[in-house]
């Protein structure tokens, strides 16, 4: 499978992308700038030269060209960078990790949106794509880092059953994660929002924490 990322260059993008890459998932990190594109993905790369990764940088139109497409965008700008890249998405997976959350004083804070969720906006926008919601509650640093083993559950919702059956494979190829199918994608509304808790129990316990469900 070949996997692009858009916005591929923040620190979720880049450590989602190396783990696939770890995986055997040829990824593309998407950028604004294709430049910066390609430095990122050289240097993770060069960080584990033993494992000869198959990631490369591009521009983000040319990570949306990749069969399955990720927006790892942050919020504030993720439309602006998928509409021009409508007619490129069209009938494709599109897998959205955004969370829109907002810094108040000292919390962090879920963004309510008129579609309820950034996955709900996303679908909106973009309605000849198949959208899903995953990838919410995975730590950056621990996913970059490639000696880090994860034992974690993905939550996976989304209208379609076909792109929910294609995301949870991309999950289920990444080890150490566990996709879970949580439904619609009316439920990405409390999946996105659950982030901003995660957050705050890092920040409190000075910890990486992962969202493990019990009883399955």
């Amino acid at each position: 499978m070949h996997v692009g990322i858009l916005g591929g260059t923040g620190p979720a993008g880049r450590g989602l992308g190396c783990r696939m890459a770890a995986s055997g998932i040829e990824v593309t990190l998407g950028s604004r700038e294709k430049p910066r594109a390609e430095a990122i993905a050289a240097e993770i790369v060069g960080a584990w030269p033993d494992r000869a990764l198959p990631i490369v940088g591009d521009a983000n139109e040319g990570a949306a060209a990749a069969e399955v497409v990720i927006v790892g965008t942050p919020w504030e700008g993720a439309l602006g960078t998928v509409q021009p890249l409508r007619s490129r998405l069209e009938g494709k997976v599109v897998i959205s990790m955004v969370s829109a959350l907002l810094r108040v004083g000292q919390t962090i804070q879920a963004v309510h949106l008129g579609r309820g969720s950034f996955a709900g906006t996303l679908q909106a926008a973009l309605p000849g794509a198949r959208i899903a919601g995953a990838f919410h509650h995975l730590p950056a640093e621990d996913l970059a880092n490639l000696d880090e083993g994860l034992m974690a559950d993905v939550l996976v919702c989304s209208d379609d059953p076909d792109a929910k059956e294609v995301t949870m494979s991309l999950v289920d190829s990444i080890e150490g994660l566990r996709p879970l199918d949580a439904g619609r994608l009316t439920h990405a509304q409390a999946i996105e929002a659950f982030t901003a808790v995660c957050i705050a129990i890092n920040i409190r316990y000075k910890a990486r924490t992962y969202v493990r469900m019990g009883g399955i």
